[in-house]
């Protein structure tokens, strides 16, 4: 996968360093030449200037790379980077760098981006998802804000203890996308049963969480009730895809 990752501070260089870990290729843009000697990183490629300038962007070929980070300490420039990089060169995905929570808002499919990293609201989530049992925590906002991924931690008085997941009703616009079960992530079916201490991640539109917070909550909604074996809740993998 090719990558361009504008702003190399500890943020950019820490991605690309992860990136080239992982075999993909990464090219840097900034204005700085010295934060090379800063990086440490080895096999990334480098190009000094003005992401926020049209020959910067194209010099860097941005119409033949995958994705695209803005990773600055300036929201104004990961939104003009991104939006450029949708608007005149037609990149599949935008990653922007949110530096101030205030301005969470604008990063969204208006200026180009495709996923909005928000360090502290990410941090509280993570915080929350730590202390939190039994309500659910949004960890991430995904694409144009409209979708999110979620988790939730079943607490042992949860009546979906004992529950397999294709026998739970969940919203038609959320679904069950890991399950992280005594440090071991699981790619969920619709034959696993549900356990205490469970940590459900979905994927769910905004609009539909609280209905999915309804069923998850302890003591269960009315669907959660009914859906133990042999019980009366509609049969369905989780995601809704019918159960084996």
């Amino acid at each position: 996968m090719k990558v361009i990752i504008v702003g190399a501070g500890s943020v950019g260089s820490s991605i690309a360093r992860e990136l080239l870990a992982h075999g993909h290729e990464v090219l840097l843009i900034d204005e700085k030449p010295e934060v090379v000697g800063r990086s440490g990183l080895l096999g990334a490629r480098w190009l000094f200037g003005d992401a926020c300038e049209l020959t910067t962007l194209k010099e860097a070929g941005l119409d033949t790379v995958d994705v695209v980070v803005s990773a600055t300490g300036d929201d104004k420039v990961n939104l003009v980077v991104s939006l450029l990089a949708k608007s005149e060169f037609g990149v599949g995905r935008t990653v922007g760098r949110v530096n101030n929570p205030k301005n969470d808002w604008m990063f969204d499919d208006a200026w180009g981006v495709d996923v909005a990293v928000n360090t502290p609201r990410l941090m509280t989530a993570l915080v929350e998802e730590a202390v939190e049992v039994g309500d659910l925590v949004r960890l991430m906002t995904l694409q144009t804000g409209a979708v999110s991924m979620v988790e939730f931690t079943v607490p042992h008085d949860s009546g979906l203890i004992g529950t397999m997941l294709g026998q739970v009703e969940w919203p038609d616009d959320s679904t069950v996308v890991a399950i992280l079960r005594d440090d071991t992530p699981i790619t969920p079916s619709a034959d696993d049963v549900i356990e205490s201490g469970d940590e459900l991640f979905f994927i769910t539109t905004i609009a539909a969480e609280n209905e999915l917070r309804s069923v998850l909550r302890p003591g269960g909604t009315e669907a959660a009730a009914d859906a133990g074996p042999g019980g009366g809740g509609t049969p369905g993998a989780a995601g809704g895809a019918p159960a084996n």
